[in-house]
């Protein structure tokens, strides 16, 4: 039976578009079930979107209608939602309703994962923020992936560089449209 991984990161985060300079200081469990691209892009989406409030879904993975990462907001709604991967339609119909904004990162093939989600009918989708990470720079960045991970990372205009010691790892974030 396999057993959940505890991950610790420590992250000099850089994003110079939104002005944040901050040190992270954070744990994550990796689900027996996900996949390392999966727990790298939500690792990385969890650090592109830094706020306080930002956390990570409190019943991990185990809930599959919670969103991966979210901000609570003191209503009873939320700030931000974020998934992971390829979210059903049914899901963005659902988030859309209870977010001011939502947000997906995907790892997959973003041209299929679009295209499936035009068919559907999804609550405010024009508003909802997809992005893209390459396998290549997710696979780099799985072969640095320790137990006690202290990364530097540098966002700018859509560029992502990870600092692993002497490495520095890209990798582009790639918005799309539904």
């Amino acid at each position: 039976m396999a057993t959940t991984t505890l991950y610790k990161f420590q992250i000099e985060l850089s994003d110079i578009s939104r002005s944040i300079y901050q040190t992270l200081d954070f744990r994550v469990a990796q689900h027996p079930s996900e996949s390392l691209p999966y727990l790298i892009t939500r690792i990385l989406a969890f650090v592109l979107n830094y706020d306080e409030d930002l956390a990570f879904a409190p019943t991990g993975l185990h809930d599959p209608d919670a969103a991966a990462i979210s901000i609570p907001e003191a209503n009873g709604g939320f700030k931000l939602l974020i998934e992971i991967g390829s979210p059903s339609a049914r899901k963005l119909h659902k988030a859309t309703k209870t977010a001011r904004k939502v947000k997906v990162y995907t790892y997959k093939n973003p041209e299929n994962f679009i295209r499936d989600l035009r068919e559907e009918k999804i609550h405010r989708s024009e508003e909802i923020d997809f992005s893209s990470l390459t396998p290549e720079f997710l696979g780099e960045l799985a072969n640095i992936l320790k137990r006690d991970n202290r990364w530097g990372i540098l966002v700018d205009e859509g560029s992502i560089t990870v600092n692993f010691g002497e490495l520095s790892l890209s990798g582009e974030l790639t918005h799309l449209a539904l």
